[in-house]
């Protein structure tokens, strides 16, 4: 009986960005960019920038890294057929950043979301889900961005506490700052190192 061996893996890049956000490549091949508006005009809630870096191993920004965002509104719903609750008009929950080509930067302004449902009944505290690629990533990493303010809500959080080193669950805490420009909140990730962030295995 023939077998089959495995495909090779291959890394995302060095064209990420032409495929994936063109439009931030220089390319203007859409009128309107897919997931670039992450919360629209009309959704309700406090708005907020989440701003940060993406560092290999060595400590050194990753400048080609692309990072899709997914969310939920104020409320705690999601703009998806499976969630079956409303959602305001125009609030797509999910968008794609890109980080500065010559300072590995990124940033997206959006609405902080509330708290949504977990399993057996538990209360999730608000989040943002962050998928990550770049040039020599083979697989897409997973993690989330949690908020420093939300502290309750972040020790009932039941994905939150599967993480036994407290230190490491810094690791998925934005750091909130507020000036006259509005809300920022600081969230850097480490592919690998000691700070290394946590990864979800989904």
């Amino acid at each position: 009986m023939d077998t089959l061996n495995e495909t090779p893996s291959q890394t995302a890049g060095p064209y990420v960005h032409i495929g994936l956000a063109p439009g931030a490549a220089g390319f203007q091949i859409f009128d309107e960019e897919l997931g670039h508006d992450i919360a629209g005009p009309n959704a309700k809630g406090e708005r907020i920038r989440i701003e940060g870096c993406v560092y290999d191993g060595t400590g050194a920004p990753i400048k080609d890294v692309l990072i899709e965002v997914w969310q939920a509104n104020a409320d705690g719903h999601y703009a998806h057929p499976e969630d079956g609750r409303k959602v305001e008009d125009g609030f797509r929950g999910w968008g794609r950043v890109i980080a500065d080509f010559s300072t590995g930067e990124w940033q997206f302004d959006t609405i902080k979301p509330g708290t949504t449902p977990g399993r057996n009944h538990t209360r999730q505290a608000p989040h943002i889900n962050l998928w990550i690629v770049a040039r020599g990533i083979n697989i897409g990493l997973n993690t989330r961005l949690y908020f420093s303010d939300e502290t309750k809500a972040n020790a009932e959080d039941p994905v939150l506490s599967l993480i036994e080193q407290a230190h490491r669950r810094n690791t998925l805490i934005a750091k909130r700052h507020e000036n006259k420009e509005g809300v920022t909140y600081r969230f850097d990730i480490h592919i690998q190192g000691p700070e290394e962030t946590v990864f979800l295995d989904i």
